[in-house]
Protein backbone atom coordinates (compact mmCIF):
# COMPACT_ATOMS: atom_id res chain seq x y z
CA UNK A 1 0.00 0.00 0.00
CA UNK A 2 1.11 3.40 -0.90
CA UNK A 3 0.53 7.05 -0.64
CA UNK A 4 -2.73 7.94 -1.16
CA UNK A 5 -4.42 4.33 -1.23
CA UNK A 6 -7.70 3.88 -0.06
CA UNK A 7 -8.43 2.14 3.18
CA UNK A 8 -11.25 0.75 4.88
CA UNK A 9 -12.75 3.31 7.68
CA UNK A 10 -12.68 0.52 9.78
CA UNK A 11 -8.86 -0.26 9.41
CA UNK A 12 -7.66 3.57 10.17
CA UNK A 13 -7.22 4.74 14.23
CA UNK A 14 -6.18 7.47 14.50
CA UNK A 15 -3.81 8.13 17.68
CA UNK A 16 -5.01 10.98 20.28
CA UNK A 17 -1.94 10.78 21.67
CA UNK A 18 0.82 11.62 18.85
CA UNK A 19 -2.11 11.66 15.51
CA UNK A 20 -0.27 9.10 14.17
CA UNK A 21 -2.05 7.00 11.66
CA UNK A 22 -2.35 2.92 12.34
CA UNK A 23 -3.26 0.84 9.60
CA UNK A 24 -4.94 -2.21 11.28
CA UNK A 25 -5.76 -5.68 9.95
CA UNK A 26 -3.78 -5.05 6.32
CA UNK A 27 -2.06 -7.99 4.85
CA UNK A 28 -0.29 -6.87 1.38
CA UNK A 29 -0.03 -10.07 -1.04
CA UNK A 30 3.14 -10.00 -2.57
CA UNK A 31 3.48 -10.85 -6.31
CA UNK A 32 6.46 -12.68 -6.88
CA UNK A 33 7.69 -13.78 -10.18
CA UNK A 34 10.36 -16.16 -11.16
CA UNK A 35 12.20 -15.31 -14.61
CA UNK A 36 14.65 -18.43 -14.29
CA UNK A 37 13.57 -22.06 -15.32
CA UNK A 38 15.49 -24.02 -12.67
CA UNK A 39 13.94 -22.08 -9.68
CA UNK A 40 10.50 -22.43 -8.36
CA UNK A 41 8.20 -21.33 -5.83
CA UNK A 42 7.37 -23.64 -3.06
CA UNK A 43 4.01 -24.09 -3.57
CA UNK A 44 2.48 -25.64 0.20
CA UNK A 45 -0.44 -27.23 -2.01
CA UNK A 46 2.05 -29.93 -3.41
CA UNK A 47 3.23 -32.72 -1.17
CA UNK A 48 6.08 -33.30 -2.96
CA UNK A 49 6.98 -29.40 -2.44
CA UNK A 50 6.11 -29.63 1.69
CA UNK A 51 8.34 -33.20 1.52
CA UNK A 52 11.03 -31.69 -0.08
CA UNK A 53 11.05 -28.59 2.42
CA UNK A 54 10.83 -31.18 5.28
CA UNK A 55 13.80 -33.00 3.47
CA UNK A 56 15.93 -29.97 3.31
CA UNK A 57 15.61 -28.45 6.32
CA UNK A 58 16.48 -31.52 8.05
CA UNK A 59 19.41 -32.28 5.79
CA UNK A 60 20.49 -28.42 6.80
CA UNK A 61 19.44 -29.04 10.75
CA UNK A 62 21.49 -31.76 11.26
CA UNK A 63 24.65 -30.88 8.91
CA UNK A 64 27.52 -29.58 11.08
CA UNK A 65 26.10 -25.70 9.79
CA UNK A 66 23.27 -26.79 11.66
CA UNK A 67 24.19 -28.24 14.56
CA UNK A 68 20.68 -29.40 15.83
CA UNK A 69 18.53 -32.14 16.13
CA UNK A 70 16.15 -33.29 13.05
CA UNK A 71 12.44 -32.14 12.95
CA UNK A 72 9.93 -34.37 14.48
CA UNK A 73 6.63 -35.06 12.53
CA UNK A 74 4.61 -32.37 14.90
CA UNK A 75 7.36 -29.92 14.19
CA UNK A 76 6.85 -30.53 10.02
CA UNK A 77 3.56 -29.55 9.87
CA UNK A 78 4.47 -26.46 12.25
CA UNK A 79 7.03 -25.54 9.84
CA UNK A 80 4.36 -25.60 6.34
CA UNK A 81 2.11 -24.55 8.12
CA UNK A 82 3.98 -21.38 9.76
CA UNK A 83 5.50 -20.74 6.52
CA UNK A 84 1.93 -20.88 4.33
CA UNK A 85 0.55 -18.68 6.60
CA UNK A 86 3.19 -16.17 7.20
CA UNK A 87 2.37 -13.36 4.97
CA UNK A 88 5.55 -12.38 3.82
CA UNK A 89 7.46 -15.57 3.37
CA UNK A 90 9.11 -16.81 0.61
CA UNK A 91 10.65 -20.67 0.12
CA UNK A 92 12.65 -20.46 -2.96
CA UNK A 93 13.63 -23.80 -4.65
CA UNK A 94 16.66 -24.83 -6.96
CA UNK A 95 16.68 -27.54 -9.24
CA UNK A 96 18.82 -29.84 -10.43
CA UNK A 97 17.85 -31.71 -13.43
CA UNK A 98 14.03 -31.10 -12.11
CA UNK A 99 14.94 -32.26 -8.76
CA UNK A 100 14.61 -30.06 -5.95
CA UNK A 101 18.19 -29.92 -5.12
CA UNK A 102 18.37 -26.66 -2.37
CA UNK A 103 16.20 -24.16 -0.57
CA UNK A 104 16.28 -20.65 0.15
CA UNK A 105 13.87 -19.10 3.15
CA UNK A 106 13.40 -15.50 3.19
CA UNK A 107 10.56 -12.96 4.77
CA UNK A 108 10.20 -9.16 3.85
CA UNK A 109 10.25 -6.70 6.25
CA UNK A 110 10.62 -3.05 6.10
CA UNK A 111 13.74 -0.82 6.41
CA UNK A 112 12.96 2.25 8.12
CA UNK A 113 16.41 3.80 7.27
CA UNK A 114 15.50 3.14 3.44
CA UNK A 115 12.15 3.90 3.76
CA UNK A 116 11.36 0.47 1.64
CA UNK A 117 10.93 -2.48 2.11
CA UNK A 118 13.83 -5.30 2.43
CA UNK A 119 14.31 -8.76 2.77
CA UNK A 120 16.19 -11.07 5.44
CA UNK A 121 17.28 -14.40 4.01
CA UNK A 122 17.05 -16.63 7.15
CA UNK A 123 17.88 -20.28 5.19
CA UNK A 124 20.41 -20.99 2.07
CA UNK A 125 21.03 -24.74 1.77
CA UNK A 126 21.89 -26.76 -0.95
CA UNK A 127 21.55 -30.90 -0.51
CA UNK A 128 25.30 -32.48 -0.32
CA UNK A 129 24.57 -34.09 -3.48
CA UNK A 130 24.49 -31.21 -4.96
CA UNK A 131 26.87 -28.97 -3.99
CA UNK A 132 29.66 -27.46 -6.13
CA UNK A 133 26.68 -27.31 -9.06
CA UNK A 134 26.37 -23.18 -8.51
CA UNK A 135 22.88 -23.96 -7.02
CA UNK A 136 23.32 -21.77 -4.01
CA UNK A 137 24.31 -18.98 -6.37
CA UNK A 138 21.43 -19.48 -8.53
CA UNK A 139 19.58 -19.22 -4.93
CA UNK A 140 20.96 -16.07 -4.18
CA UNK A 141 20.65 -14.40 -7.57
CA UNK A 142 16.87 -15.46 -7.09
CA UNK A 143 16.22 -13.93 -4.48
CA UNK A 144 17.95 -11.02 -5.46
CA UNK A 145 15.65 -10.69 -8.55
CA UNK A 146 12.78 -11.47 -6.10
CA UNK A 147 14.41 -8.28 -3.94
CA UNK A 148 14.39 -5.91 -7.58
CA UNK A 149 10.79 -7.14 -8.25
CA UNK A 150 9.35 -5.78 -4.80
CA UNK A 151 11.46 -2.47 -4.64
CA UNK A 152 13.03 -3.62 -1.97
CA UNK A 153 16.05 -1.23 -0.67
CA UNK A 154 18.18 -3.84 0.67
CA UNK A 155 18.64 -7.80 1.03
CA UNK A 156 20.57 -9.40 4.75
CA UNK A 157 21.55 -12.31 5.74
CA UNK A 158 23.86 -13.73 8.62
CA UNK A 159 26.67 -16.48 7.81
CA UNK A 160 28.67 -18.01 10.23
CA UNK A 161 32.11 -16.97 10.60
CA UNK A 162 33.45 -20.20 10.14
CA UNK A 163 31.42 -20.57 6.58
CA UNK A 164 33.83 -19.50 4.17
CA UNK A 165 32.22 -20.98 1.10
CA UNK A 166 29.29 -19.19 1.67
CA UNK A 167 30.94 -16.06 2.64
CA UNK A 168 32.92 -16.06 -0.65
CA UNK A 169 29.53 -16.58 -2.81
CA UNK A 170 27.97 -13.89 -0.73
CA UNK A 171 30.89 -11.51 -1.68
CA UNK A 172 30.83 -12.17 -4.86
CA UNK A 173 26.86 -11.52 -5.10
CA UNK A 174 27.75 -8.12 -3.98
CA UNK A 175 27.19 -8.92 -0.30
CA UNK A 176 28.94 -7.30 2.46
CA UNK A 177 29.82 -6.96 5.89
CA UNK A 178 27.96 -4.10 7.29
CA UNK A 179 30.10 -0.68 7.92
CA UNK A 180 29.95 -1.14 11.64
CA UNK A 181 30.20 -5.48 12.25
CA UNK A 182 27.27 -6.35 14.51
CA UNK A 183 26.42 -9.07 16.76
CA UNK A 184 23.78 -11.35 16.19
CA UNK A 185 21.91 -12.27 19.44
CA UNK A 186 19.15 -14.45 20.24
CA UNK A 187 17.20 -14.83 23.56
CA UNK A 188 15.17 -18.07 23.87
CA UNK A 189 11.59 -17.78 24.86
Amino acid sequence: MGIGTKYNQNDIRISPIKSAIVVLNTITTMEIKIEQPDLELCDFTNPQHCAALCDLINEYITHPMGGGEPLSDSQKLRLLDGLESHPKAITLFVLNDGAIAGVLNAFVNFSTFKCKPMINVHDVFVSDEYRGKGLGRKLIQGIIEIGKSLSCGKITLEVRVDNPTAQNLYKSEGFEEGNDPMYFWTRPL
